[in-house]
């Protein structure tokens, strides 16, 4: 497998979350209550599996080796990419803001989540769709196999060191769940 080829198959797994958060938010919109814990679990996905570890792997690692081989961060799609995870992290604030707000029952809580989750999710799908089909083959354009051993050695030690020993595991069994429970 190639780095490309293992970010691609995590967005395989972050574009179910997001169907799994449409459903939670229609079902929101429709005035129905969800299971909150449902909301916190796929918000430490998006926190930690998403964010933490998979960005981290392009921003601390792909990113920097696409630049070493001559492709701009500036102007270029690397930048536009980077800008593109610091608008999701917003979202993803306004998530975190929403869900505690929805526990406490406050008013405004469910269209809080639904603003916050369609726009994340509807930025991610867009944001996937360009690293898949435009970014990540420069990347493999530009870069050797050797060097690209080397970038899977490193997303190994990124996995290991930031969500830790079977946490990507669990995070599949949980994926798993709330497909079964929202239809998806």
């Amino acid at each position: 497998m190639t780095p490309t080829e293992v970010l691609m198959e995590e967005h395989e797994a972050i574009k179910t979350v997001l169907s799994i958060l449409d459903r939670i938010s229609q079902k929101l919109s429709a005035g129905e209550e969800i299971d909150i814990g449902h909301l916190e679990q796929i918000l430490d996905f998006i926190k930690t599996f998403a964010d933490r570890c998979h960005h981290g792997k392009e921003e601390d690692i792909l990113f920097p080796a696409m630049e070493q081989a001559g492709i701009p961060r500036q102007g270029g799609p690397i930048g536009i990419m980077l800008m593109e995870h610091d608008e999701g992290r917003g979202y993803v604030r306004g998530l975190d803001e929403g869900i505690k707000e929805y526990r406490e029952k406050q008013p405004g809580a469910k269209a809080k989540i639904v603003h916050n989750a369609t726009n994340y999710a509807e930025l991610l799908r867009q944001h996937i769709d360009k690293e898949n089909n435009i970014l990540y083959p420069m990347g493999d354009a530009h870069l050797s196999a050797q060097r690209q051993q080397e970038l899977l050695k490193e997303f190994d030690k990124i996995e290991e060191e930031r969500i830790g020993a079977g946490k990507h595991e669990e995070f599949h069994r949980m994926i798993a769940s709330l497909k079964d429970i929202y239809g998806v």
